[in-house]
């Protein structure tokens, strides 16, 4: 390390002055003026990581579903999984170092307690579609060099694909944008070979964003079999009223397809294609969506499908689902009592969800926000491998393998996922949507006191002087502090039929999130405003109380 040479650009990207980015679930966002300092910094620590694992590292310019002004980095570990959330704490050291000595101090510290080698590390870099991201990688790449790494743009493309990339080029797999495209459509197309359903028209919102150009290319790769029509392709603003985070959060119609008729098939993907929801229209207008959860039910009964045409003398795999405590009631009751696979919930955060999906030999992990992917332990993938060509089963299994992203969550492999699944059955979106009715619900951070209605749910944000004031257990369920908070919310929720509730503290403001399900959507709403008061009044409240 040449302290000469990281003093000289450490001191070309100083920290704006009252700053504190702070990593989230899935790193670092803000408005994108805000954020060089930090990218440079993220560029410094994966070039550490690189040097600490002998392996290439990754780093996405991309702020995902937030507005085009903001900006963000997400980090990748050789394994392509997201950071090892024992840096983590590297990560906010380094970020909110105050000028060049504190950085270079927390470098040294760095190296020192890690254990880092001298060396040059590798870090792939890429970026999504928003005008501050070009800028940003040049930051990103100067901290790697200043580690005296070596920086490789791999260009314009998907949080999944970089994430892809980093993990097949250190298992020493071709890793060209091209592979990614190729692997996925032989596995898709393997899948639906055979299918007497016929393929079905999808029409895609692609939220404006790098998703679009990928899903273009992967469509023309596949051919006749996936008949997709992509809206939102750059016309309009980045996540700007449509991406699977406005469609799941909003239950709305995205910009530029509500002239889809009754009944038809649509996904959104969002701002950097690691997210994927589907929905169609009802009766009156309204949208009937199929989330996570039901992306989740709908690929344990592919795999469930699957494994039992294997031979019956061959061990049976273990088969989990992972969710959040976001996953809708009727979801978990469908996968216990239904599926019969069992169910762990652990913190909201991808990153928490993949660690305990890797405890299955099949593990399925979605969120409700539609971020998630299947996992194969490799001891699983050896054994199909070795049924070679004798048996068809294994050989869909390994198709599934080669089609679904195994290091993150993937829009674009999500919808293969759904769309094999589907044609396999010879399903269209209702089967899929009659397997369960969900529970209404509420995901609350803003109330306002209006005339009328006991609760409407558009202006005044539940803001907290602290929210580390909240702290919670058992995956989020449970409020540990303010003393108090949990007795109300478990009066509040036994008062109501099919009644549950928790709360969280944000990872990125100071709000406190409340989620609420209920027999009945008045139900849902008026707990969710219950608990928000309760939330007021015992975590010191900011403004007007609900």
């Amino acid at each position: 390390m040449d302290l000469a040479q990281l003093r000289e650009a450490c001191s070309k990207y100083t920290k704006p002055a009252g700053f504190k980015p702070s990593y989230g679930t899935a790193g670092f966002r803000a408005e994108a003026s805000l954020l060089h300092s930090t990218v440079f910094r993220c560029g410094l620590l994966m070039a550490a990581r690189a040097l600490k694992t002998g392996a290439a590292t990754g780093l996405v310019v991309t702020a995902s579903h937030n507005p085009v002004a903001d900006n963000g980095v997400k980090l990748v570990e050789p394994t392509g999984y997201m950071l090892d959330q024992s840096w983590e704490v590297w990560a906010d050291k380094l970020a909110v170092a105050e000028d060049t000595d504190a950085l270079c101090n927390v470098i040294r510290e760095l190296y020192q307690q890690e254990d880092i080698p001298y060396g040059s590390g590798t870090v792939m870099l890429a970026y999504d579609t928003r005008p501050s991201a070009e800028e940003l990688v040049k930051a990103a790449g100067s901290g790697v060099q200043a580690l005296g790494g070596l920086p490789i743009v791999c260009g314009l493309l998907t949080t999944p694909q970089l994430h892809w990339m980093v993990r097949h080029c250190n298992n020493s797999l071709k890793h060209t944008e091209s592979t990614y495209y190729e692997e996925f459509a032989s596995g898709f197309c393997t899948l639906v070979k055979g299918c007497k359903a016929e393929p079905q028209a999808l029409t895609v919102d692609c939220a404006n964003g790098v998703g679009a150009e990928a899903l273009k290319t992967l469509s023309e790769r596949i051919g006749a079999q996936l008949s997709v029509t992509l809206r939102n392709t750059g016309e309009g603003g980045l996540n700007e009223a449509c991406g699977a985070d406005y469609v799941q959060k909003e239950r709305q119609f995205p910009a530029g397809m509500d002239d889809r008729q009754h009944g038809a098939r649509c996904a959104s993907l969002d701002g950097d294609a690691d997210r994927l929801v589907y929905f169609h229209g009802m009766p009156a207008g309204n949208l009937q969506l199929l989330d996570g959860d039901r992306i989740a039910v709908l690929a344990a009964l592919l795999i469930r499908d699957t494994l039992q045409k294997l031979p019956s003398d061959l061990p049976s795999p273990s088969v989990g689902i992972v969710q959040t405590a976001y996953a809708n009631g009727a979801s978990t009751q469908y996968i216990r009592e239904q599926l019969r696979l069992e169910t762990v919930v652990t913190p909201t955060g991808v990153k928490h969800l993949h660690a305990a999906a890797e405890h299955f030999d099949i593990g399925i992990y979605f969120e409700a926000n539609g971020h998630g992917t299947v996992l194969f332990k490799p001891e699983l993938i050896q054994r199909l491998h070795e049924l070679g060509d004798c048996h068809e089963a294994a050989k869909d299994l390994l198709a599934l393998v080669d089609m679904i992203n195994q290091a993150v969550g993937d829009a674009l492999s999500g919808i293969l996922l759904v769309e094999a699944a589907l044609r396999r059955r010879g399903w269209g979106l209702t089967e899929w949507a009659d397997l369960y009715t969900d529970l209404p619900s509420r995901q609350l951070k803003t109330l306002t006191r209006d005339s009328g209605r006991k609760t409407d749910f558009t202006a005044l944000q539940i803001k907290v002087k602290d929210r580390s004031v909240v702290v919670t257990a058992d995956a989020e369920t449970r409020a540990v502090t303010p003393e108090g908070l949990q007795s109300r919310i478990n009066d509040s929720v036994s008062a109501v039929p099919s009644g549950r509730a928790f709360v969280r503290p944000s990872g990125t403001e100071d709000v406190v999130r409340v989620y609420a399900e209920a027999a009945t959507q008045q139900a849902a709403d008026d707990l969710a405003a219950e608990v928000a008061r309760h939330v007021y009044d015992l975590a010191a409240g900011i403004g007007a109380p609900p």
